[in-house]
């Protein structure tokens, strides 16, 4: 029996599945959170420290940090940015 996925790619099976948006929405959210611990090692920043500049507690930093929480907001997001010295850029593709 021959799978109807066969020779398409990863992306048309999790349309089909309907976990497309929540599969993307993982990965974003793991690469943000890889790219802002990256920042506070370069700028040796520790969760305390960074939730100061941030203005908010550690606590929600740490759910900004989770991998897997997807619940996050572009003021969040933001305030990230700025206490790290970078600019927030979203773009739709």
């Amino acid at each position: 029996m021959k799978s109807k996925y066969s020779g398409s790619n990863f992306e048309y099976f999790l349309e089909d599945e309907g976990t497309l948006a929540e599969t993307e929405a993982v990965a974003v959210k793991r690469a943000i959170a890889f790219q802002i611990e990256e920042m506070m090692q370069k700028k040796q920043l520790s969760k305390t420290a960074l939730a100061e500049k941030m203005h908010t507690s550690r606590s929600a930093l740490n759910r900004l940090l989770d991998p897997t929480n997807v619940s996050i907001t572009l003021q969040t997001l933001g305030k990230a940015a700025l206490a790290l010295g970078k600019k927030l850029s979203i773009r739709l593709a």
